[in-house]
């Protein structure tokens, strides 16, 4: 892989960075997994002004038209799984299981969802409207119908937990709707995107509709966020890259989707399944090592279920093992970098500094090289805890115990988060009760499995909009009523 050649797509050509290049490093053996480019400023804009340049006739395909392109990069990715599953797995460090069953097939499963989107009627027809004559027109029946329009050039900057699948659920429903896009992939592991680009242009979308640029720090980010030819946003990521991101675009009022930080809430009721519970909040270690966003990394356990919940959750961390990614019984992979390990264990050592005990992990584990945290459990929290405040974006649950219901509801909304919480109960009405409540934007009852046709997004601090199935399209459109005598 260190021999291929990674470059940049700027209006449909393939091309090397201005800046030269920087190197990608495989998170758990501290090696290099190949050069990334490194674009100039001026390549940021140029990638921005083809897609610009790109977006009317590209806007004004049929629906079929971009149906059957995105059918057929969904055809291409499949043949080159072979060699996406292992870059992949290199430049983010997931588990093998992982980046065979959710880094790829995910993104097949996305872009044929969406070119299934593309013929979704974007007409909406409105009822007629009996108007009175004024001094603006004469009276009558008024017909109107919405119009689903495309926003224009869509900057979609990626993170790095799930690159490529992240990557897949900004341009497939932009390039369904008639959008443009240029992709900007987190620095920590762009090499696959790239790749992607290159199957996004070998599929046959026309030069400039799809670009590609990376770069290892923040100027390509901000050039892009900042360019006069970008109409919108998409961003997933942290919260304060997020604000800055929409501080940016609120002077050109371009539109924004913006995916942030969660710290998800797991409230666990003493009729609950402990059983379910606890199984769910372990993926927070068992999944790509915590690094996603979604996971119930706080638990709020009554007091009757509490001394079990934390022994559960002890027991279950004892069983995972934490190594080699490549190995088939590895469960928990390294983190992404070595500054972000840092960040978790300086989250750690406040935690327990602030009243928070340490039942199990905290430490690094004994292995030669990467960037590892043991999965780790942080019980007996306050609600003010700066680990249950927090965003760890790694292998670290922390414990909060509670009395009754109202208390639940009030701890789970006291952070400045709000994307994903749950609820862990026999009664399916005070589920649904305390869903109701939870200033969140999506709630899983007994489970995290999700259903990829509902809205996602969050409240607060955890972003604007929401993207999944037709909610997606709706996204990257703008409304356009029409009106007419009748």
């Amino acid at each position: 892989m260190a021999a291929q050649a990674f470059r940049l797509l700027i209006a449909g050509e393939q091309v090397g960075g201005d800046r030269g290049t920087y190197d990608i490093v495989n998170p758990a053996t501290e090696t290099v997994v190949g050069q990334a480019p490194e674009a100039s400023t001026a390549q940021v804009e140029a990638a921005a002004e083809a897609a610009a340049d790109a977006f009317p006739a590209w806007s004004r395909t049929t629906p079929e038209e971009r149906a059957a392109l995105l059918d057929r990069a969904a055809d291409l990715l499949r043949e080159r799984m072979d060699e996406l599953i292992p870059l992949v797995q290199a430049e983010t460090g997931a588990t093998m299981r992982v980046a065979k069953t959710m880094q790829v097939p995910t993104c097949i499963e996305r872009f044929r969802r969406y070119a299934r989107g593309a013929l979704e009627p974007a007409t909406i027809p409105l009822p007629p409207s009996e108007m009175p004559t004024t001094a603006l027109a004469p009276g009558g029946i008024m017909g109107a119908i919405a119009v689903r329009q495309p926003v224009g050039v869509v900057a979609c900057i990626t993170p790095y937990n799930f690159p490529i699948v992240n990557m897949a659920g900004k341009i497939g429903p932009a390039l369904a709707m008639g959008n443009t896009v240029v992709v900007k992939p987190a620095p920590q592991d762009p090499l696959a995107v790239t790749v992607f680009g290159e199957v996004l242009r070998d599929a046959g979308f026309p030069p400039g509709v799809v670009n590609v640029i990376t770069g290892s720090g923040a100027d390509a980010g901000q050039a892009l966020v900042a360019s006069e030819h970008v109409d919108m946003v998409s961003f997933t990521g942290s919260t304060p890259v997020g604000r800055a991101i929409g501080e940016v675009a609120g002077r050109d009022m371009k539109r924004l989707l913006l995916e942030l930080g969660g710290k998800g809430a797991g409230i666990v009721f003493d009729d609950a399944d402990l059983a379910t519970a606890i199984g769910t909040i372990s993926s927070v270690w068992a999944f790509h090592s915590g690094q996603i966003c979604t996971a119930p990394t706080r638990v709020i356990a009554q007091r009757g279920v509490y001394d079990q919940v934390v022994a559960g959750l002890q027991k279950a961390a004892g069983r995972l093992k934490v190594g080699d990614p490549l190995e088939p019984d590895t469960v928990v992979g390294p983190l992404i970098s070595d500054v972000q390990r840092s960040r978790v264990e300086a989250l750690i050592a406040a935690g327990v500094e602030q009243g928070g005990e340490l039942v199990v992990g905290g430490q690094r584990p004994d292995l030669a090289t990467g960037f590892y945290v043991a999965p780790t459990l942080i019980a007996g929290c306050k609600p003010d805890n700066a680990a249950v405040q927090q965003e760890f974006f790694g292998p670290v649950v922390v414990v909060v115990p509670f009395d009754d219901e109202d208390e639940a509801v009030a701890v789970a909304n006291g952070t400045e988060f709000g994307l994903y919480d749950y609820v862990f109960t026999a009664d399916t009405a005070r589920a649904m009760r305390v869903a109701r409540q939870l200033r969140t934007g999506n709630v899983g009852i007994n489970t995290a499995q999700r259903n990829h046709e509902a809205p996602f997004g969050g409240f607060k601090m955890s972003g604007v909009g929401r993207d999944g199935g037709s909610f997606g399209l709706h996204a990257y459109s703008e409304l356009q009523s029409i009106v007419w005598p009748g």
